[in-house]
């Protein structure tokens, strides 16, 4: 049932009435990854490139939620199949959440089970930090669930941070999901301030309350919503930074085992169902980085 599940695909993941440039592709999960890398380009990678990211291109194109609209953008640029690297200027400028929902759309497309999970990688920063971060998690007949980073498909950009690993077999220990991140904070007496989008110094978006955000996330993925990372709903009271409620801090307590481990299909799929705080609802509040804070009415 649950693989059944996440080879098909979501509204999110759907490339729709675009499909037909899906053909040709390769059924491998590695090689589909380099199809990934080779269209798009981290909104943060243009010094990598030696590109300079045109400010419509910066503010925008990451405020596609659904892969018709980004594939949309890619042919536009570049009428090439998809298999052809495209030159910086010709990539879609995106976030990690957009090369995982290419990369597990594509997936799904050739019948292998994936969803995207949200967490905290430690491989982009020297010190061991804990980022905000998002990766595909693929099925493996002969090895279960794993963990792809689809950012790292390119061995040249790979190379600028300490990846000493498989990308398509990321390690657990170098990606929290977002409840083994809860866990290790509020079980194992982790630094909170080492998970978030950034240090405290650099600003308001880490700790408890962070977490608990990329937790409905990493949820609501687990049952194909997969929504933009910058998409709030449910509980959210209180300014970034500060603490949460003591009552809170017991509620994700309770949710996190749910999505930590070997996920129970079942328990994450009653759990969104059933919980108000948890679930997406059709309209959501987008705080976009650039173009402000906003209500979505969800397809």
């Amino acid at each position: 049932m649950s693989l059944s599940f996440y080879a098909a695909q979501s509204t999110f993941s759907d490339p729709g009435d675009l499909a037909h440039r899906y053909g040709d592709l390769p059924r491998d999960v590695g090689q589909l990854a380099r199809v990934v890398r080779d269209v798009l380009i981290h909104r943060v990678e243009g010094e990598l490139f030696g590109h300079t990211h045109p400010a419509d291109r910066l503010h925008n194109d990451a405020e596609s939620r659904y892969i018709d609209d980004v594939l949309r953008i890619i042919v536009d640029r570049n009428d090439a199949p998809l298999t052809v690297r495209r030159e910086p200027g010709d990539r879609f400028v995106g976030t990690c959440r957009d090369f995982t929902l290419l990369h597990v759309s594509l997936l799904r497309h050739v019948g292998i089970p994936a969803r995207l999970r949200s967490g905290f990688a430690d491989y982009f920063y020297p010190t061991r930090f804990h980022g905000d971060h998002v990766v595909t998690e693929y099925w493996d007949e002969k090895r279960g669930w794993l963990l792809a980073d689809a950012q790292l498909a390119d061995p040249e950009i790979t190379a600028n941070w300490p990846v000493d690993f498989d990308p398509m077999n990321v390690p657990r220990s170098r990606f929290l999901v977002a409840g083994e991140a809860w866990r290790a904070i509020r079980e194992d007496g982790a630094d909170e301030t080492e998970f978030g989008l950034h240090r405290p110094t650099e600003g308001p978006f880490f700790g408890e309350r962070f977490v608990s955000g990329n937790i409905r996330l990493d949820l609501a993925a687990l049952n194909k919503v997969e929504t933009l990372l910058w998409d709030v709903w449910g509980e959210d009271e209180g300014e970034p930074g500060t603490p949460l409620p003591e009552a809170s801090r017991e509620f994700y307590d309770r949710v996190a085992p749910v999505v930590s481990g070997d996920v129970s299909f079942e328990a994450a799929r009653k759990l969104f169902a059933e919980d108000d705080v948890l679930r997406t609802p059709s309209t959501v509040t987008c705080y976009a980085p650039f173009n402000g804070a906003h209500l979505v009415t969800l397809r």
